[in-house]
């Protein structure tokens, strides 16, 4: 959900929230919506008749859903018609999140959609990897996956299957089957039968698919799963072909297979909700934490039918996060959120302006996975999430220390390996927004922006978007132009003197202003275009700051609404898809859960897996209230 009514805590028009009413939206929708979408004749088939009742924002969440987010965009109304001031607008969207929130909720916490979802690239990869025991990235040949969902690429919204994916499928079964086929521990991982005088060749291939395709699959299977794959090792054989290539191109043939392409989870063809399917669950859980396939204890456990024993659950999430695979969760998760996957693309710093970050292959790594092995070292020390805002340690590495202009207490035996060191007095590195990752991928690759910066922290952090800017917005003045002004800021105050302008950027602005002493590479300065920087700034509340660690103080302040974010993000990628009303309801109970522990790090990723929307399916039907009530007591 892109609107909450948390917004507010930046906005002047908290008092006026408290006030709004049902009367109230429906004379902003009738002054500002009527003309169009009168019964007779509504425009795009919507009357205004259909959300007239506060029956409606149950009934007709999706609509009243859709008509918030144009409104929001500015979409509506249309161009050329009277328009609602930016704040008056955005009363009636806080307002309209806020009642669809408790409209949801009235009924309590239930399951959403579980849709079919194609591997991506990256978990297709990694899963041949844990599969066949073999160290080969073959994610190269596949194309890449769009961001959807909650902005991650393993929404299954965004998951189909093209034939260019099943061409490029096929190839990159029959690399890794063939590379298998020569290694050693692939081998005796896959050919767990031989023909041999008292095994006939038959006995031995169905032992062999017995073994493997289980595991491929990720569940247990039937005689009639393994047909497909005799046939294919029979036909192979009658073309001359000897055992072991006869049986690779059977297993081939799984790689291949929907039931290796796709999690396929058992549906729930009742009108109850249901717990989830032990195996279908374990999947859940080892792509959430892992990117790949469950290992042999998961599929113990799921065989116990014990998967859904909170107390299991608790013990086997912590062994996750400390496990090697949980590298694949934290770089996939944290370079998506902060969009520092970005700097591998067109938000590269200029290379002629930053010559050294462009020629050091090593500075790059560490930059990059600096706030990937934070977060990780985060979940694994199980410690306080609000580290994220601000912290006493961070990831160092010779490169970050010379990098960062200070001194790192690193083991002089591994001075360029990552390592969680504890920071310098003053060192003004502590959390994310000390990082040369996030202040680079928020800026320009030429220059920094606060404009940038400022909408990333509501974005990324706060989880509070700013609207896009209205058509025909002038540009910043080009600091080349010998009238115009020379920094930034003076550039940007000048570009709020436009009345189209002001009204957004005053919220924007001083989030980015507050980080100005960081150029666009991330490193420390105390002057720009020749004049001292100027990090002050004054937020939306009258809460006023200067520089980074102040702006960090500002947001600890509001920390709840960086936490409510952080939930939003990572339940989104843990379920694989777009949240909807009905889930916030669950992160409601996720966030308490977080403030009640500390905001434990492990306790965040626990709560995720123990929801109702992780761990149990929605009926095919409308669900009784009797199985909403057993559902919320799990």
């Amino acid at each position: 959900m892109k609107f909450r009514a948390a917004i507010l805590t930046f906005l002047p028009a908290l008092a006026f929230a408290e006030l709004y009413s049902f009367r109230d939206a429906q004379q902003f929708l009738s002054r500002y919506c009527q003309t169009c979408h009168q019964p007779n004749g509504a425009a795009g088939g919507f009357s205004l008749q259909r959300v007239s009742t506060e029956e409606s924002l149950s009934a007709e969440s999706a609509k009243w859903t859709s008509l918030m987010a144009r409104v929001r965009n500015g979409e509506m109304p249309p161009k050329n018609a009277p328009a609602p001031p930016l704040d008056e607008r955005e009363r009636f969207t806080d307002w309209a999140a806020g009642a669809l929130h408790t409209a949801a909720c009235a009924a309590g916490i239930v399951p959403g959609p579980s849709h079919i979802r194609r591997l991506n690239r990256d978990e297709y990869s990694t899963t041949l990897s844990d599969l066949l025991d073999i160290h080969l990235d073959l994610s190269r040949l596949l194309p890449a996956d769009g961001a959807g969902g909650e902005g991650f690429d393993n929404a299954a919204e965004t998951l189909f299957l093209s034939p260019l994916h099943s061409e490029k499928y096929l190839e990159a079964a029959k690399l890794a089957m063939d590379f298998a086929a020569k290694e050693y521990k692939s081998r005796a991982k896959i050919l767990v039968a031989q023909p041999e005088p008292n095994t006939p060749p038959e006995v031995a291939a169905r032992a062999i698919l017995q073994s493997f395709l289980p595991r491929a699959f990720r569940r247990p299977v039937t005689d009639a799963d393994l047909e497909p794959y005799l046939r294919l090792y029979h036909a192979a054989r009658r073309q001359g072909q000897d055992f072991e290539p006869a049986i690779f191109f059977a297993l081939r043939g799984a790689l291949v297979s929907p039931l290796f392409l796709f999690r396929v989870e058992p549906l729930n063809a009742s009108a109850e909700v249901r717990p989830l399917d032990q195996y279908a669950l374990a999947s859940r859980i080892s792509y959430f934490l892992w990117g790949s396939m469950p290992d042999e204890l998961l599929f113990d456990i799921a065989a116990a039918g014990k998967l859904h024993d909170p107390a299991v659950l608790r013990t086997v999430v912590p062994r996750m996060l400390r496990h090697d695979r949980s590298l694949v969760f934290a770089r996939r998760f944290t370079e998506q959120w902060l969009r520092t996957r970005e700097l591998t693309g067109g938000k590269a710093p200029d290379p002629k302006l930053f010559p050294t970050y462009a020629g050091d292959e090593e500075l790059r790594s560490d930059i990059r996975f600096e706030p990937i092995l934070f977060f990780q070292e985060l979940l694994m020390r199980d410690l306080s999430l609000l580290n994220l805002l601000e912290s006493k340690f961070t990831i160092g590495t010779s490169n970050l220390e010379k990098h960062y202009g200070i001194t790192m207490p690193l083991n002089k035996n591994r001075r360029k390996q990552p390592q969680w060191v504890e920071l310098p007095d003053a060192s003004r590195r502590g959390g994310l927004l000390g990082m040369s990752a996030v202040l680079a991928v928020s800026s320009y690759p030429y220059r920094t922006s606060p404009v940038l910066r400022g909408a990333w922290v509501l974005d990324s952090i706060l989880g509070t978007p700013p609207p896009p800017p209205p058509p025909n917005v002038p540009p910043l003045d080009d600091a080349h132009n010998p009238s115009a002004p020379k920094s930034v800021r003076e550039r940007l105050t000048q570009h709020r003197t436009n009345p189209v302008c002001a009204s957004c950027h005053a919220r924007i602005d001083p989030l980015g202003f507050g980080l100005e002493n960081y150029d666009a590479l991330g490193r420390w300065r105390d002057a720009e275009a020749g004049k001292p920087v100027d990090s002050s700034g004054e937020l939306m509340d009258g809460t006023k700051f200067e520089g980074p660690e102040q702006l960090k103080a500002a947001l600890l302040a509001r920390k709840d609404l960086f936490v409510r974010n952080l939930t939003n993000k990572l339940l989104g990628y843990a379920l694989g898809r777009g949240l909807t009303l009905k889930d916030s309801c669950a992160v409601d109970r996720i966030v308490a859960k977080v403030k009640e522990n500390n905001y434990s790090a492990q306790t965040l990723i626990e709560e995720i897996i123990l929801s109702t929307p992780f761990r149990f399916q929605a009926p095919s039907s409308s669900t009784p209230v009797a199985a909403r009530k057993e559902a919320n007591k799990q």
